[in-house]
């Protein structure tokens, strides 16, 4: 495992981190690409057809690259990890909201390893599976709501709650230390607090955002183009 990752070095706070090696980034990439061959198989067994699985991957790939920009616009980034963005989640929830749960995630998955490789550095391999494969692949939940009415905005307050208890748990298993009271009770009320001042705002702003009609019916039209001949 050496391989992967180096040494632990201290942080500002005085915690042990890790980073990847140049091998551990060429893993994390290959298992990115596999899933999105994963997920390319799947849409062309789903649909039958290669041309409508390249346009569902287009079309989700576009959506991907504009998670990774937004999320690079940061309105506030806080100590221990955690930021306020530019609409970032929106764009993954999107993708399970045009092509159902398997596909959302699949690509949440794949988008919480890009953005560990981005940043690739970690405390423990668990908190590193907890806070970005599965709180981001968490976002792909919206899947499921995706032929309900208002799926849209059902899917994204689901995935985006599951994404907050997976950095609820982060919070409590691997960051309680920086909690002014060490008890349980209030190691789980700093967790609860902390994660919440970066991911409420952002959920609110969204929200107001979906409801206005025009945007509404925007993505309504980009829904149709996206699943168009499906």
């Amino acid at each position: 495992m050496s391989n992967f990752f180096s040494t632990p070095t201290v942080n500002s706070w005085d915690e042990p981190v890790f980073e990847l090696t140049a091998a551990g980034i060429v893993t994390v990439v290959i298992l990115i690409a596999l899933l999105i061959v994963c997920s390319v198989l799947f849409l062309q067994k789903k649909v039958r057809s290669v041309r409508l699985a390249t346009k569902q991957l287009v079309f989700s790939g576009v959506a991907m690259a504009l998670a990774i920009v937004t999320s690079e616009i940061k309105f506030a980034r806080l100590p221990f990890g955690g930021s306020v963005t530019l609409f970032s989640m929106l764009f993954i929830v999107l993708i399970g909201y045009w092509y159902g749960a398997a596909a959302g995630l699949m690509t949440g998955f794949a988008y919480g390893l890009l953005q560990f490789v981005l940043d690739p550095v970690f405390y423990t391999p668990l908190q590193l599976l907890v806070d970005y494969p599965l709180a981001f692949g968490a976002l792909g939940l919206s899947g499921f709501f995706c032929n309900r009415k208002h799926g849209l905005l059902i899917g994204y307050v689901v995935g985006v709650f599951v994404r907050y208890v997976f950095a609820f748990l982060s919070g409590v298993l691997f960051f309680g230390a920086y909690a002014s009271d060490q008890s349980p009770i209030g190691i789980i009320v700093y967790s609860l607090g902390y994660n919440a001042t970066y991911i409420v705002p952002e959920v609110i702003v969204t929200l107001i955002l979906l409801a206005i009609p025009a945007v509404s019916d925007a993505m309504k039209r980009v829904r149709t183009l996206a699943r168009e001949n499906l």
